[in-house]
């Protein structure tokens, strides 16, 4: 069953014909309303075009007509501006967008003389921050104050955690409310308003043009995030990061879920600080997360009980809320995916361990990198019987987890002339080569002919520089999509209690 919050897509075209084509646009791509931009227009007639874009649009219209003092373009006088919003409102619109400067001063020129069918929403955008419960609950009555028919809030995320607030609002209001949090860190409103009862969220047509910041596109949220199937009970999952905008993760989570039947919806949170995010979205609808670089260490930290490996490694990937009491429950999921897509890798089959025949029992297996999944692949080496060898940048680090582990460390500087043997391993766990920055690469080209399998965390791009070269020197190379995969089995299981779908995972990562 669909929930009842609308998708509205904003339409900025330059010219009334171009508004024409978009609106079809909007219908064809799954919106339920078009917001009409005026202050777009390079050319407009009211008297004319009013009346034609209400008739043209194929979907429910929604007037606004924003000035520059308010995060719009329009620049003219304020009269006409009101007059051309009453003039729309009079031809047939469906909803009218009046900033809440100007809510009494509309009103009044209307007398009380408004269609039946005309919705007017009233609006407050706040490009700064979003201001406190107390501040946002006030607002709400100042604008509820105007005859509103429906509430719109837009602040602007300085953190994540600033969502929560607007939820709060969203969720316990008597009257219909839009509220929306702008920037990437305020993605989370715009999906999950069904759930926390928004009337309505904006989706764009294209990606990047968009009408304000941290816009999705009306696929993502309808294909991507299941938009539709979002209810006040579904269970929030959602992978914790800095940058998270990269993750394939939503992806491979919310099509299995859609698959599987299961209530949940997976997002990107973009953390700044775990411990603020924990005790922000504490409540049981947040149920399970994913922990990316840089927060893996953090994480633990925060957990309230620690798998007794994932307290070995020294960091967690996967945390779930348990629902009976709340606690957080931290496990490391890393190292047996890289691990095992080693050693299939170096034995070319799918590896079934024999006790103590590991393929890589003896080897020399150097670790770029001591955060999260630098100590995971460590940990993991090391239980297999290699040797291990820690290089980071910083060599105090490096000597820091080499000690946990039983390894030894060396600078990432000196990992250039460090050649003691040949068929070594090399493990990237760092983010170096990550897509934006494809042309890096943690270590020279020539290095690599010392090592016999080549792995990288790093899966976006699939083929890192690291990886196109270490092939080049001759390396079997094992890319950081077979970590991705084999580390989300265990967590797709945890979050819903369902054997992982495997075959899908691996089809739906093949399809990126």
């Amino acid at each position: 069953m669909n929930n009842l919050t609308l998708i509205c897509a904003p339409v900025m075209a330059e010219t009334v014909e171009q508004m024409v084509i978009q609106m079809r646009k909007a219908k064809d791509y799954g919106a339920d309303l078009v917001e009409i931009r005026l202050d777009h227009l390079n050319v407009f007639n009211p008297a004319h075009d009013v009346s034609f874009i209400i008739k043209s649009s194929p979907l429910p219209t929604l007037f606004t007509y924003r000035p520059k003092w308010e995060g719009g373009q329009y620049e003219g006088d304020e009269r006409k501006r009101l007059d051309v919003l009453r003039l729309a409102m009079e031809q047939g619109a469906d909803y009218v967008d009046i900033e809440l400067q100007v809510a009494e001063e509309f009103n009044n020129s209307i007398a009380g003389k408004k269609p039946e069918d005309c919705k007017i929403i009233v609006s407050s955008h706040n490009y700064q921050f979003t201001p406190d419960i107390e501040d946002l609950g006030n607002l709400v009555v100042k604008i509820q104050s105007t005859g509103a028919d429906i509430v719109k809030i837009a602040t602007t995320a300085v953190d994540v955690t600033d969502v929560a607030r607007m939820f709060q609002i969203t969720a316990n209001s008597q009257v219909p409310v839009i509220g929306l949090v702008m920037g990437e860190r305020g993605l989370i409103s715009r999906i999950l308003c069904p759930k926390f009862g928004g009337y309505l969220t904006f989706g764009t047509m294209e990606p990047g043009k968009v009408s304000a910041p941290g816009q999705p596109t009306i696929k993502d949220l309808v294909d991507l995030y299941n938009f539709r199937h979002i209810r006040p009970d579904t269970k929030v999952f959602g992978i914790i990061g800095k940058p998270v905008g990269h993750s394939k993760s939503p992806i491979l989570y919310n099509q299995c879920f859609k698959s599987d039947g299961f209530n949940g919806v997976y997002v990107p949170f973009l953390v700044d600080d775990v411990q603020n995010f924990f005790a922000t979205y504490s409540s049981p609808d947040f149920a399970g997360f994913s922990c990316t670089i840089p927060h893996k260490e953090a994480a633990l930290q925060c957990s309230d009980e620690v798998d007794p490996v994932a307290k070995s490694i020294g960091a967690v990937n996967c945390i779930i809320k348990r629902p009976n009491d709340g606690k957080l429950m931290g496990y490391n999921t890393d190292y047996t995916g890289a691990i095992t897509a080693i050693e299939n890798s170096l034995t070319g089959t799918n590896f079934t361990e024999v006790k103590g025949s590991s393929p890589l029992a003896g080897k020399l297996f150097v670790v770029i990198g001591a955060g999260g999944a630098g100590k995971a692949l460590a940990y993991g080496a090391k239980e297999k019987g290699a040797r291990v060898v820690i290089a980071n940048r910083t060599y105090e680090r490096a000597r820091e987890l080499g000690d946990i582990v039983g390894g030894d460390a060396i600078s990432l500087h000196d990992l250039e002339s460090f050649c003691p043997e040949d068929n070594m391993i090399l493990a990237n766990t760092t983010s170096i080569g990550m897509h934006p920055k494809v042309d890096e690469t943690p270590v020279p080209k020539h290095v690599l002919k010392h090592y016999s399998l080549v792995f990288d965390a790093v899966y976006t791009p699939k083929m890192t520089r690291l990886l196109k070269e270490a092939e080049q020197e001759g390396a079997i190379i094992v890319n950081g999509l077979e970590m991705f995969i084999g580390q989300a089995y265990e967590q797709y299981e945890r979050f819903t209690g369902l054997p992982a779908p495997k075959e899908q995972f691996r089809k739906i990562l093949g399809e990126q």
